[in-house]
């Protein structure tokens, strides 16, 4: 399995709507190719992160144009376009 990780910076006026925008493009998040498990979490500040749980590497990276589509909806809520960073994933446990 593969990790895209994604830190952000909403702006601090832009919480409840960015968040309201994640939850209406869920469908078309986790309906990229080989998408296993999405995370997303912020801090009241606007500083957050966005784990993408993915097959494989190529897949992931199949799937840059349209990680890039999704984060354009974010462009007036974020402080700046946050660029991802790739991780095999050692371990992905839960009880």
């Amino acid at each position: 399995m593969f990790a895209r990780i994604t830190h952000y910076k909403l702006k601090p006026d832009s919480i409840e709507a960015a968040t309201t925008l994640l939850e209406e493009l869920r469908p078309q998040i986790m309906a990229m190719p080989g998408m296993v498990r999405f995370i997303n979490a912020h801090h009241e500040t606007g500083a957050g992160y966005a784990v993408s749980i993915l097959e494989s590497k190529d897949i992931a990276e199949a799937n840059a144009a349209a990680v890039q589509a999704v984060w354009s909806h974010f462009a007036d809520h974020l402080e700046a376009m946050p660029a991802a960073q790739g991780f095999h994933v050692a371990a992905d446990w839960s009880d």
